[in-house]
Formats: structure tokens, sequence, C-alpha cells
């Protein structure tokens, strides 16, 4: 099934090698930005026959959405789309960092930014996280990455889409649990960035 794919924050770096990894495996992948014109313009430049579209519009014609946003973004992005989510796919790759203490874990009120996402949209769709501790930087080229995609969901059908999806982006998905269970992939994201930084490791 070939779904009509959404990338909401496509024009960033996490969107941009996301929809590049997916178009160049034969998805149909529109990207979306606050502004069609930045949209259209990053989609030209990747390729693969990338779509650009505003929000809105990109949200209304896809089975599947990525939300690609920083944490600061995620609930008015969520907001302005939601009642056009019915029925679909969303899948969550927010992570709770806060500016400057990124290397510190500070998950939301809510448990977990895939929580917040699911209490922000409602039931009407099916919400699944993944894809948090990828590097943007590795994803957006054509080297092999060595990369586990830890995918997080309360319905395994939706999960096993995901993994699908992440296959096709040359990465290995793993199921890991219900969407509770991602509270543990967005607070890793803070300590890789420590280590990161402190090992001086890409």
């Amino acid at each position: 099934m070939n779904d009509r794919i959404a990338i909401l924050g496509g024009t960033g770096n996490l969107g941009a090698a996301i929809a590049r990894r997916l178009a160049k495996a034969g998805r149909n992948v529109t990207i979306g930005s606050r502004s069609r014109e930045s949209a259209e313009r990053v989609a030209a430049e990747i390729g693969f026959g990338l779509q650009g579209a505003d929000n809105l519009a990109a949200v209304q014609a896809a089975d599947v959405v990525f939300l690609t946003v920083p944490f600061a973004a995620q609930a008015a992005t969520l907001s302005e789309v939601a009642s056009l989510l019915e029925g679909k796919l969303l899948i969550d790759t927010t992570v709770p960092l806060v500016p400057p203490k990124v290397m510190r874990v500070q998950l939301p009120e809510e448990g977990s930014a895939a929580l917040r996402a699911q209490q922000l949209v409602g039931e009407q769709a099916t919400v699944v996280s993944a894809f948090h501790n990828v590097a943007a930087h590795k994803l957006m080229t054509d080297d092999e990455v060595a990369c586990d995609v830890l995918v997080f969901g309360d319905e395994r059908d939706a999960r096993d889409r995901v993994i699908a999806l992440a296959l096709d982006m040359g990465l290995r998905g793993l199921h890991g649990g219900a969407l509770a269970n991602s509270a543990a992939a967005e607070a890793l994201t803070s300590v890789l960035i420590f280590l990161n930084k402190t090992y001086q490791a890409d």
C-alpha cells in the first residue's frame, strides 16, 4: 500500500532527511511547512519527486502524517491540523528538549511528548512515536546508517506500518511497546546529546 505521506516540519533537518529517504524509496511524499513557498523550494532542491505544500494542504491529502517540528512548536502545529487527522496515522518524532538545557531530561507533565500528541489530537487519529534518536545529517546522505528505530504505539498494526517505513529508509525498526514507553526514547535523546559532547562522539 503506497500511503500518501505528509511531513510537517519537512523543511527542517530531520523532516527533510526523512522526506528524502522515503521519496528515494518510491514513496509518495509531500513536505509540509507553514510556508508553501518554503516547502516547494526544499522539495525541489531535494528532488526524487517530492512535493511541497502548506501544512493544512499536506495533511488533507495524506494517509500518514509525520510530525518533525521542535517540541516548542508541537502543540501549535497539531492544533492547526487536528481537525484533518481523523482516521490517519500520526508519527510523532518530537523530543522534549528545552533549551538551553538540552542535555537534561525534561519530560512534559503528560509523561512524554507522544502522550501529549495523543491528548492534543484526541482518539480520532492513531499516534505512533518513533525516529527520536536518528542523526538527521547522516540520514540526509546516501550512506548506510546503522541505526535501530524504536517504534511505540498502542496498536501493533500501526507500529508495523511505521516499521515498514523505517525499512524503506534503510533503518531497522523495532517494536518498543505501548505509546507510554516512548518516554524512554525521548529521555534517552538528552543522554545521547550529553554523551556526544562529553566524549566528542557523533
